[in-house]
């Protein structure tokens, strides 16, 4: 008798305990079947669903939760040959509903950021939901202005909670000052996370890079990371912000410029959406010697805070 393979093993214990989305996506893998094909073989049992929607399926950005889907997925059962109800009893298990993950309060990202087009297409490259599964609990934030008044470097160290099953990446955004090269900004990753695919759009000056965690996080769990995005390749900046889609945590921002480029005049923001004017103003003193700035938020709410500066 052949001995089990890791991937089988692997798939065996996904489809005792899930999530849906991972057991799934080890069965293609372990099947060696390409989405199109897989979509073929449902077409052939009278099943009609897009590649997308399958995709979506084994990313955990959607769950099959309609009748049709349903039987879908019983049929993506046999096209994987899979024992009957493995997968469909991960979506309805016997005696009752399964409940959502928790998931705080959310706004859309495209709310939030300008190049929002932008973001859409390189997220659709890394093949990844604008919600990746994750919600942010805690965020210190560094930023370095340079002594060409440009921002050279911003440092993170994050704290997330997964809101659902299979998490083990996120996707951090990077938007450079005008005339940005996203060629020539770095990403290094830190502490509990790995360095993998990064995009970058030229005309928007934005960057996105994947970090990979070394686990999947099941809903409920928390993870500490950080990482740092190295630019210096715009011109002089003015503002550094941050939008919020979910609620919740605590966020940190600290500016610190180069003794060669001080600002005459400091202040923090918040606003509702990219669109919406500006609120919650309120002065900041630079310090003594580090020559910086900060805010603290206790609870963040959907939306945009930020620090400006004005040159002399």
């Amino acid at each position: 008798m052949a001995q089990d393979t890791p991937q089988s093993a692997e798939l065996a214990q996904l489809l005792r305990t899930g999530p849906f989305h991972l057991a799934l996506r080890s069965a293609l893998t372990a099947r060696g079947l390409a989405l199109t094909r897989v979509q073929h073989k449902l077409a052939q049992r009278g099943i009609t669903i897009g590649v997308t929607s399958l995709s979506y399926w084994q990313q955990g950005a959607r769950r099959p939760q309609r009748p049709e889907s349903l039987r879908a997925v019983r049929a993506l059962e046999e096209v994987l040959d899979l024992p009957a109800y493995s997968l469909h009893r991960l979506l309805v298990p016997e005696g009752g509903h399964r409940p959502e993950a928790e998931r705080p309060a959310a706004r859309s990202y495209r709310s939030l950021v300008v190049p929002a087009d932008a973001l859409q297409r390189l997220f659709t490259e890394l093949e990844t939901p604008a919600d990746g599964g994750l919600h942010t609990v805690g965020h210190h934030e560094r930023v370095r202005i340079g002594p060409e008044r440009q921002l050279i470097e911003r440092e993170s160290l994050q704290v997330v909670r997964a809101h659902r099953d299979g998490v083990d990446r996120y996707i951090a955004i990077h938007r450079g000052e005008s005339g940005c090269e996203p060629t020539r900004v770095r990403v290094r990753p830190g502490e509990n996370c790995r360095l993998g695919r990064v995009r970058g759009d030229d005309t928007a000056g934005v960057v996105v890079a994947e970090l990979l965690f070394d686990t999947r996080l099941r809903a409920g769990d928390t993870h500490v990371f950080g990482y740092a995005f190295e630019d210096g390749s715009g011109g002089p900046s003015t503002e550094y912000l941050r939008g919020f889609s979910f609620a919740g945590g605590q966020y940190v921002l600290q500016v610190r410029f180069d003794e060669a480029a001080l600002p005459v005049r400091c202040r923090r923001f918040a606003q509702a959406s990219a669109a919406a004017p500006r609120s919650a103003q309120q002065e900041l003193t630079l310090s003594g010697r580090h020559h910086a700035v900060h805010l603290v938020e206790q609870g963040v709410r959907p939306g945009i805070l930020g620090i400006g500066w004005d040159w002399g």
